[in-house]
């Protein structure tokens, strides 16, 4: 199986905290639609004719689209790709986006699942953040969204973010599941250079993350989402029962996947990586006057594929295979890294069950400092 991944890179105003690639300028839309639709022809081989299960619109903000426009993407991938049995189509959207007009034209698409950017049902946090939407056009939308057929519906959480309490961190996780959302992401609020947020926090304009919050805040959704029947797949991820995101699980289990429009990621599912330009601009005129698809790439070091592994395996409740690792990279570097585990195996941030290294409560809360022990350099193979 394969993914396609599409970003559309426009948004309507720029949350505060956001470090992804995307324009508040609607100008090029025209003209990156069509060197997109061009993009998908030209990347038509890539994925060598493995059956595309699962496509994905992200940003930036995808629901910017109206339905016309989504199907003509959608056109272009039928008519280049081997789409086999399709088990999941998403689209990224915000709140504000989500009328009932646009929700029942999103009805005569393919789009099966919405990923809905709420952020926080909090009034306070949302000015925080500089999302556009409100606290009320959340819950408006989400319901919206369920009245028109859409049950199979995600959205963002984000804690950590200063003025929100304990008490209140679990209030939105509450909410959420009192709205029946069968799955969520829930991200502790980073601060990345240059964006807006760092600015205002290095003027003193806007009250800075409390590293020491979002660690309690992370334990208490751990510790509340089993009783509202939500299970932590992923480092990030909570679902209810067969309700995991199929396309972001692909990524986190080396599947295939093709990424189009600019800033877009591929990867062959064995080792070669490649992105494609992150300027709209270069990427419209490369494509539509030099025919040429604007990208980098590397080929990555069997130790680059082994480190990348575990670091990716470990965020999942699947675990780091060491019978993988074994067929993968040898059984020397399985011993290598069994053995290097037994610090963390001992004082119980991880298990060793059933052949997986596999992290516990406790250790969740240090998995990317964990994955990062346990990374081996080339000279060890």
């Amino acid at each position: 199986m394969a993914g396609i991944y599409i970003h559309i890179p426009f948004c309507r105003q720029a949350c505060s905290y956001c470090n992804f690639h995307f324009s508040t300028s609607l100008r090029q839309k025209d003209e990156l639609l069509q060197a997109l639709l061009q993009e998908i022809s030209m990347q038509r081989h890539w994925l060598r004719d493995v059956p595309v299960e699962t496509i994905y619109f992200g940003g930036g903000t995808p629901s910017l689209l109206q339905a016309d426009e989504l199907l003509r993407i959608f056109d272009a991938l039928y008519s280049n790709f081997q789409i086999g049995k399709l088990k999941e189509i998403t689209l990224e959207a915000n709140p504000d986006d989500l009328s009932l007009a646009y929700l029942r034209a999103l009805k005569r698409t393919p789009v099966g699942r919405l990923s809905v950017g709420i952020q926080s049902f909090r009034e306070e946090d949302l000015r925080y953040m500089n999302r556009a939407h409100t606290a009320q056009q959340s819950e408006y939308a989400l319901k919206a969204a369920q009245d028109t057929g859409f049950d199979n519906l995600s959205i963002d959480l984000i804690y950590g973010t200063p003025g929100m309490d304990d008490a209140a961190w679990l209030q939105n996780i509450q909410t959420m599941a009192t709205l029946q959302i069968p799955h969520f992401s829930a991200y502790a609020l980073t601060v990345e250079e240059r964006t807006a947020l760092h600015h205002a926090i290095s003027k003193k304009a806007a009250p800075a993350v409390d590293a020491a919050q979002s660690a309690a805040q992370a334990e208490l959704l751990m510790d509340e989402v089993p009783r509202l029947g939500y299970e932590q797949y992923e480092i990030s991820n909570f679902s209810r029962p067969g309700c995991h995101a199929l396309h972001n699980t692909s990524y986190w289990m080396g599947v295939p996947y093709l990424g189009l429009g600019p800033a877009a990621h591929s990867f062959d599912g064995q080792k070669l990586r490649k992105w494609n330009v992150a300027n709209n601009s270069r990427y419209i005129r490369s494509i539509l006057e030099e025919e040429k698809i604007p990208f980098e790439q590397e080929e990555l070091t069997p130790m680059q594929r082994l480190n990348e592994y575990i670091m990716t395996s470990l965020r999942t409740k699947w675990g780091c295979n060491l019978s993988k690792v074994e067929a993968g990279w040898g059984s020397d570097i399985r011993r290598k890294l069994l053995n290097n585990a037994e610090g963390f195996l001992s004082v119980h941030q991880m298990l060793h069950q059933e052949d997986k290294l596999i992290l516990t409560h406790k250790g969740k809360l240090f998995a990317d400092g964990i994955a990062a022990e346990l990374f081996f350099s080339e000279n060890l193979v």
